[in-house]
């Protein structure tokens, strides 16, 4: 007998499945708890197959195995839309076995909130003067003579902003001439 879910029993199902499995969203990029709202909102982007039919129980098993499937993903810090991507055709089959706690213990990083950002430890930030950074997400360090030129474009361009100002907007001839 296939199991059916309202709204409601699904996000406690897959809350408790969770909790059991120790499996939570990296990085503070959802709720720790799911909710109904949360439900409704992965099924306005995609994540989630449409319900089945028009009853109170409206929610099957690959329902719960979906949500598993984000929050397993999630847990690993990847972003909506890549879990998106990741979840379309999967069966019901593919999908439990990506929630088997086998799979997990291979798949899921340590619960470091800064471990789902993938090349966070490399990241270098050079500052441009008072106002702007230039970071590197793959620890990239740039040239001083590099790092000149874009002071001098911010430079050109009008200085640094003050708040609530919008910068202008010049039109450029082909030579470069304002």
């Amino acid at each position: 007998m296939n199991a059916a879910y309202s709204l409601g029993e699904l996000a406690a199902s897959v809350q408790r499945w969770c909790d059991d499995h120790q499996v939570h969203p990296a990085n503070g990029q959802a709720a720790e708890v799911l909710s109904e709202r949360t439900i409704r909102y992965y099924r306005t982007l995609g994540l989630l197959d449409a319900p089945i039919g028009g009853n109170a129980k409206s929610f099957a098993e690959k329902h719960r195995l979906q949500l598993l499937a984000i929050r397993v993903y999630q847990a690993q810090g990847l972003p909506l839309r890549l879990i998106r991507e990741r979840l379309y055709g999967q069966t019901e089959k593919s999908l439990r076995q990506l929630t088997h706690p086998e799979s997990l213990r291979q798949e899921l990083p340590p619960r470091d909130p800064l471990a789902g950002i993938p090349g966070m430890q490399q990241w270098t930030v050079a500052p441009l003067g008072d106002e702007f950074l230039v970071v590197s997400r793959r620890g990239r360090c740039l040239r001083p003579e590099l790092l000149g030129r874009i002071r001098r474009i911010l430079d050109e361009d009008g200085g640094p902003l003050t708040p609530g100002a919008t910068p202008s907007r010049r039109k450029h001839d082909d030579s470069g001439n304002a």
